[in-house]
């Protein structure tokens, strides 16, 4: 309920709302006026024509803040130095001094304080007391200042959430554009990858054995189009709705990132691994999996991320390890799922630096709030060990 008040917008604009206050304060003032026209006598058209520009200044108190406050401020200052002051004169000119904190660019704005200063001594010039009690024009100073310092403080304070959510816009676009990347990276490049090995193997049994040469070339085409499949699937997720991509910053939500598409069909998880291993297997590399059934039911960020580190790390397996088989291992640790992909290759070498892949494997598991370890295996080869918290 807060929120919805607080969300709520004037119904009128502000070029109807501010004519309007200035409207208010001059029918206030030629009230008075008129009940004082005995004591002003001949002075009533210039003591209304001031009344006129002290309230009519705060007509384009948005617009024109600094100029509306200075024609304000000198018809303060001469209403009092001619005798012709109005009591409630004082108090449009205080709200023009707050509008001036609140609407004028930061060095405008800062002109406020010198501006009611002045004002006040000219104001105070013809007062009586004011200078046998000089608490008085201190006192109404201060208030002024006051005012000004509350307009000024929460126009800063709207620049800096302004900023805030600018930087948090940004960093949004920066993120998409990093989960993009990452997610193409890791299809595409296992696409390539295989598709090139199956190419190769092709071209190699194209002399000798045609029949098998055409298996591969069927198994080739098969790879191209479960890839066309899951690239769409991919750019449809990478879009995302449009609830999601009109959401102001403040309304994200907290967390790992959990707004894949609803149907489970949508997106790969770790329920897809046997198709992967299935690819894998016809590019030349064996590939066992085990997936603890306690795994269970995963958030639906984690299984897709989970299937995407294998994914790459056996996509690596097949262009760098020279390998004949791998071991796929999936677990869950309490609130923690570790995956293991273990190869018999030709391991790391020493000094070794991550490329593309095994850095988009570590930022995904950052994301998730995890960490991922590579490196030569126990057994040789090479082994990498991921590990993703299940919120």
């Amino acid at each position: 309920m807060i929120r919805l008040v607080t969300g709520l917008r004037p119904r009128l604009p502000d070029r109807f709302l501010d004519p309007a206050l200035a409207a208010a304060f001059l029918a206030a003032m030629l009230v008075g006026r008129v009940g004082a026209a005995d004591e002003l006598g001949g002075r009533a058209v210039p003591a209304a024509a001031l009344s006129l520009v002290v309230a009519g200044a705060l007509a384009a108190r948005r617009t024109a803040p600094l100029a509306s406050y200075l024609a304000g401020s000198a018809a303060l200052a001469a209403e009092s130095l001619l005798g012709l002051g109005s009591p409630v004169s004082p108090y449009a000119n205080l709200i023009g001094l707050y509008s001036l904190g609140l609407h004028a660019s930061r060095g405008r704005a800062r002109l406020g304080p010198f501006v009611a200063l002045a004002t006040m001594a000219g104001y105070f010039a013809r007062v009586d007391g004011a200078r046998t009690y000089p608490a008085i024009p201190a006192g109404v100073l201060f208030v002024w200042l006051l005012g000004w310092a509350l307009g000024y403080g929460t126009a800063r304070r709207l620049e800096e959430r302004d900023a805030a959510r600018l930087r948090l816009r940004r960093e949004a676009v920066a993120q998409e554009r990093t989960r993009m990347a990452r997610e193409l990276h890791d299809l595409v490049g296992h696409t390539v990858t295989l598709m090139l090995v199956q190419a190769g193997a092709a071209r190699r049994l194209l002399g000798h054995d045609p029949g098998r040469a055409r298996e591969v070339l069927a198994e080739l085409e098969h790879t191209g189009r479960e890839s066309l499949d899951e690239l769409d699937l991919v750019l449809g997720l990478l879009r995302g709705g449009p609830d999601t991509a009109e959401r102001p910053p403040d309304d994200q939500p907290d967390g790992p990132p959990d707004d894949l598409p609803d149907d489970p069909s949508d997106h790969r998880g770790l329920a897809d691994l046997s198709r992967l291993t299935g690819r894998i297997g016809r590019a030349g590399v064996r590939v066992g999996v085990r997936v603890d059934p306690a795994v269970g039911a995963l958030p639906r960020s984690i299984d897709v991320s989970a299937y995407r580190i294998v994914q790459e790390a056996l996509t690596n397996t097949v262009r760098h390890a020279r390998a004949g088989s791998a071991e796929v291992t999936v677990r869950r640790l309490g609130d923690v799922l570790e995956i293991e992909v273990h190869d018999d290759g030709n391991g790391a070498a020493a000094g070794y630096l991550p490329g593309r892949g095994l850095l988009g494997i570590a930022e995904r598991a950052a994301l998730l709030g995890g960490r991922v370890e590579h490196g030569r295996g126990e057994r040789g080869g090479f082994r990498l060990r991921a590990a993703l918290p299940i919120p």
